[in-house]
């Protein structure tokens, strides 16, 4: 065994189940490349949580199921972002306020990759629960781009995106708000898939805005991400957002042609002030659709320019009072004070890092009486009218739309300081969000030798002609692989 990122992740499983090699050989190759990477000449802060010899016992305890068939990710190395619990490994969402704290349940996600057979290798950073597009406000340092040290991976599960973009491993778990897989998989050059709202439950998924949360998956390709969404899809009893619909398998989706599809450029994601590099490459792809067969229309999502304030009210609105929970009582760190109003003050004030401070007071502020009504009642009016948008193109004979994932590619570490600015990296990702259809990123090249993505998005359910098209996308500019990972 060499490196997991010469085999894709079905190929591990068949050579781990075919028992050419053994799981544990899978799992010392990721933790050799972690290694590797670690003792380049910049640490990419990948990692938050990992227990080697606990991995190694893990892998070694895979036995073939009761049918004797293999299981889809048997012996396949997997990282999970930290702000999904597993019962063994800290689950810290990147924050003093809960470091050290181990969950007493695992998510419903990683409970379905352990009985897929995948071997979880570690946690992975991020930014603070989950709010950021940079990976920069973690508690525990900044990650690094695999491609350029120097710049972001993205956020807010920048150390997912890493974690494969520096083939570590094939597979790795992230979640969702507004972007959170999308946009770093578009800096890292991975695939990174967030699923239709309730096709994947959230349950053991630490809560930030929850109408808006998803776990996603990263992929080295599209048929990893692919296959590692088929294992964590279905509905859960304990998610009561998780929609009872069956998972399709999606296993052909990577080779059905896009031939007769209609697929739109919607003008707003085109502004005249879109990198023109990205544009180019983005373009690119769209004429690789076209000359597999593919119709290409230009489209109109007109209440597109309201996306951003929309989810910026939204969104901490409901992360105000999801972090309510954490206030010194019943999770994580507790300050010492006199009274319980002071120890309730000064636990959040040593545990929270500006930007969570920054969305809980604005959160705050637009729940609080005599302004719910002017901001976020009127945001969810907005988010309808978005919602409404999609829902008349889809059904206009739409069958998916392609934008670019980004307006850039990674910038450089603390080069964006003005919050506002750092949001409107999301601006071409918190759509999907907010209406809860699939969308995913795909690389489509590079912009002066760092990865550019475009975006597919399909209507709600619609995972296996998203999947499709990425993979047409895919077999035009190849797979992607960061310097490290070749």
């Amino acid at each position: 065994m060499t490196r997991v990122s010469d085999h894709s992740a079905a190929e591990l499983a068949r050579l781990v189940s075919t028992k050419q090699i053994s799981a544990r050989e899978a799992c010392d190759a990721a933790f050799a490349q972690r290694d590797l990477v670690r003792a380049g000449p910049e640490h990419l802060n990948i990692f938050l949580g990992h227990d080697c010899d606990w991995s190694r016992e893990s892998a070694e305890r895979l036995q073939l199921n009761d049918s004797g068939d293999a299981l889809p990710l048997a012996g396949v190395p997997v990282a999970i972002k930290d702000n999904i619990a597993t019962l063994h490994l800290p689950t810290t969402c990147g924050s003093r306020l809960l470091d050290g704290y181990v969950s007493p349940f695992e998510a419903t996600a990683v409970a379905r990759l352990r009985r897929a057979g995948a071997t979880i290798i570690g946690k992975t950073n991020l930014d603070e629960f989950g709010m950021g597009s940079s990976t920069e406000h973690s508690a525990f340092g900044a990650t690094r781009n695999p491609w350029d040290p120097s710049r972001v991976p993205g956020g807010s599960s920048g150390g997912s995106a890493a974690a494969v973009a520096a083939g570590i491993c094939r597979i790795a778990l992230g979640s969702e708000t507004g972007g959170s897989v999308r946009q770093p998989a578009a800096f890292c050059g991975v695939v990174g898939i967030k699923p239709t709202y309730g096709r994947v439950s959230r349950y053991g998924l630490v809560a930030y805005a929850s109408s808006l949360d998803h776990i996603g998956v990263f992929g080295a390709s599209v048929a990893d991400a692919a296959l590692g969404l088929q294992v964590i899809a279905g509905h859960d009893a304990l998610d009561a957002t998780s929609v009872n619909q069956q998972v399709p398998d999606w296993s052909d989706a990577p080779v059905t042609s896009v031939k007769g599809m209609t697929i739109g450029c919607p003008l707003e994601y085109f502004p005249a002030t879109l990198d023109p590099a990205v544009r180019g490459r983005v373009m690119a792809a769209v004429d690789a659709l076209r000359d597999a067969g593919a119709h290409i229309v230009d489209v109109s999502l007109p209440h597109t320019e309201l996306a951003i304030p929309t989810y910026y009210i939204i969104a901490p609105a409901e992360a105000s009072s999801n972090l309510s929970r954490y206030d010194g009582v019943r999770y994580g760190q507790r300050a010492a004070a006199d009274g319980l109003g002071a120890m309730y003050e000064q636990t959040r004030a040593r545990g929270l890092g500006a930007e969570v401070t920054r969305r809980i007071l604005l959160g705050t502020f637009v729940l609080s009486a005599g302004y719910y009504d002017a901001y976020y009642r009127q945001a969810m009016r907005v988010r309808a009218l978005i919602a409404n948008d999609f829902t008349q193109l889809f059904n206009r004979g739409i069958d998916a739309l392609i934008t670019p994932t980004t307006p850039t590619p990674a910038f450089l570490l603390g080069a964006v300081s003005d919050p506002y600015a750092m949001y409107l990296s999301d601006i071409f990702t918190v759509t999907a969000n907010l209406v809860g259809i699939p969308a995913m990123s795909v690389p489509v090249g590079q912009v002066g030798g760092l990865p550019v993505g475009a975006q597919i998005m399909t209507r709600h359910f619609d995972e296996a002609r998203m999947i499709a098209i990425g993979s047409t996308i895919e077999r035009a500019f190849g797979v992607t692989r960061s310097p490290v990972a070749s």
